[in-house]
Parts: C-alpha cells; sequence; structure tokens
C-alpha cells in the first residue's frame, strides 16, 4: 500500500503547479483578448472551435459552455477538417484554433485551409512564434512552464490554462450579451437551476391527485382521503370554496384529544384560513414559504379556486432544492 503522505504530497504539488499556471494566465493577457471578444460579438456567424488530441477535448468542452451562455459554437477535429469536415466552417464563422504548441503537423495543413476562406482565426497557444500563432489574427497566449505531469510530457497544465482561458471568454461574452438567468434557464429547461427559473406550482399540481373533503365528511372518510391521495393532507370545502385544511399531524393530534372519534366531520379538527399560493406562481417560491413557515405543503389557487397540493417531496423530487 502507498504512503498516503506521499500520495498527498503529490495532489498538492500538482494543484500548486497548475495553479500558478493559472496565476501566470493573467498577466499573459494582452489587447488580443479583447479584440477577440469584440470579434465574437460582432460575428454574424458561430464560433468554430478546433484541435487534436487533449487541446480538441478542451476545444470540446468550451463549445459547450459558449453554447450553454447565449454564444452558438461548434467543434471541428483538426484531424477531421483536413479529411472532409472543413466544410463545417461557414462563410461569417470565427475560428478558435487551440494547440499548445502550435506547430502540430494536423495545424499546419490546417490553418491555410482556414485562411483560404477568409475566416477570422484565433491562436490559443502557449508558442507565440509557432506557425499557428504567426499565421492568426489574433493570439490568446497559454503558455505554461512546465507541466504537471513528472515528466513534463502528459498535457496537464497546459489543459487546464487552455480551459480557464475558454471560461474567461464565454463569461466576458455572456456579460456584454446581457445573457441572463431567464436565457439561462431557456438553454437548461432540464437542468435544477432552469427548474429553479421556469417551473411553475401549476405543473407540479398537474400531476399530483387532488384531495378534498368537505366540512361535514365523517373523519374516517377524511383518514381515507389523505391515505388515497398520498400527500399528507387535505382541503377543505364548503360547496366549492376552500375554508381549511387538515394534515396527517392533525390526524395525530385528534387520536390523543378524542377517545372517541365516532361522530366527527372535517369541521372539528380542520385548520381554516391555510396557507394557500396562486398556481402561476414560480415552484421555487413555493419552497420559500415552506421554508419561512415550517410547513411541507401548500395548497394551489387559480384565483378563489382551489386547484391542488404541491408538496415539499414535489420540489426535492424536482431537484429545485
Amino acid at each position: 500500500m502507498s504512503d498516503p503522505k506521499a500520495i498527498l504530497a503529490i495532489a498538492r504539488r500538482t494543484i500548486e503547479t497548475e495553479g500558478r499556471a493559472v496565476d501566470n494566465l493573467i498577466s499573459q493577457l494582452d489587447d488580443d483578448f479583447p479584440k477577440t471578444i469584440n470579434t465574437l460579438l460582432e460575428s454574424k456567424g458561430r464560433v468554430v472551435i478546433t484541435g487534436v488530441g487533449k487541446s480538441a477535448i478542451i476545444a470540446s468542452k468550451i463549445v459547450a459552455t459558449l453554447n450553454s451562455t447565449g454564444t452558438p459554437a461548434i467543434f471541428m477535429h483538426a484531424a477531421d477538417a483536413i479529411h472532409g469536415d472543413l466544410g463545417t466552417v461557414q462563410g461569417n464563422d470565427v475560428v478558435i484554433c487551440i494547440s499548445r504548441s502550435g506547430n502540430t503537423p494536423e495545424i499546419k495543413m490546417l490553418v491555410p485551409l482556414i485562411k483560404r476562406g477568409k475566416n477570422k482565426l484565433v491562436a490559443m497557444t502557449g508558442n507565440k512564434n509557432s506557425f499557428l500563432a504567426v499565421q492568426s489574427d489574433f493570439v490568446l497566449n497559454t503558455f505554461v512552464e512546465k507541466e504537471a505531469c513528472p515528466n513534463n510530457l502528459a498535457p496537464t497544465t497546459s489543459t487546464t490554462v487552455q480551459l480557464v482561458l475558454g471560461d474567461a471568454l464565454a463569461i466576458c461574452l455572456l456579460e456584454l450579451r446581457g445573457f441572463s438567468s431567464k436565457d439561462f434557464a431557456k438553454f437548461h429547461p432540464g437542468g435544477a437551476l432552469g427548474k429553479r427559473l421556469y417551473l411553475r406550482v401549476t405543473d407540479i399540481v398537474q400531476s399530483n391527485l387532488k384531495p378534498e373533503v368537505h366540512l361535514d365528511t365523517d373523519i374516517r372518510q377524511v383518514i381515507v382521503e389523505i391515505s388515497e391521495k398520498m400527500l399528507g393532507v387535505t382541503a377543505v370545502l364548503d360547496n366549492s370554496k376552500l375554508v381549511g385544511i387538515i394534515t396527517d399531524g392533525d390526524i395525530r393530534r385528534m387520536l390523543y384529544k378524542y377517545d372517541n372519534i365516532i361522530g366527527l366531520t372535517a369541521r372539528d379538527i380542520m385548520t381554516s384560513n391555510p396557507k394557500t399560493i396562486q398556481a402561476d406562481v414560480l415552484a421555487i417560491r413555493a419552497l420559500e414559504i415552506m421554508q419561512e413557515k415550517g410547513i411541507s405543503q401548500l395548497l394551489a389557487m387559480e384565483k378563489e379556486n382551489y386547484v391542488g397540493v404541491v408538496h415539499l417531496h414535489n420540489l426535492i423530487k424536482e431537484g429545485i432544492i
């Protein structure tokens, strides 16, 4: 078994090496960075990001980040581009090419083809004197002194710096476009954040059963209604008007209070003026009210009409909590 102290030492050294490289990245930013940002903002096309090896993997991640934050982007593998995929690049697209050395054979073959199409070319490279850098319109410097790999071979520090610089591009574009949390929700409808921003109480209520009893409903039937609808609660109605609520807690308190429950009705144990929420309100607001009041359910209303129940468990299931 390996020495835990030695393992921790390797991990700390790796993190320190990469951390220093990220810190150095700040001083390597120059005028080409804002020029790149403005070019991307003014572009009527997409951002095409390309690379080979580990840089290609980083390119794919940057593409995903851009797409999710309002900047249309597409990945093109540099090796595939020179074997038929160059048609990915359209006339108004801006191309970002990621390569630590900037001198790989694939890059040297690809760059002239991109230049022939008159697309703007941005180099993300650690070698400002490389073929890629010299041929590009703008150069984003990702120089690192050494990889975290003890042999200085495996792309580690260099890919971390590429990733961080890609995030910097995405966040600059996000803020300058005024990309809001509501915009983010449109691109992430299935995610937890998206649900916080668009999921409404009515969306949850529609999938729940609708427990309800009347003022004169026998207590046994009240218990059956709460059990069958599986929400731990039932609304109490007078004709169609909401007048109260009975929870499973009320049932337990009733059993402590009364030796004989024969003849009891919903009227006898209900709580008047129950906590409600309008069905068109965001579900996250339902959670806030539950937390404020220390309760697990809210009765949902459409104006004055009772339409169902939203339960804390629903919000947990949807990932809102």
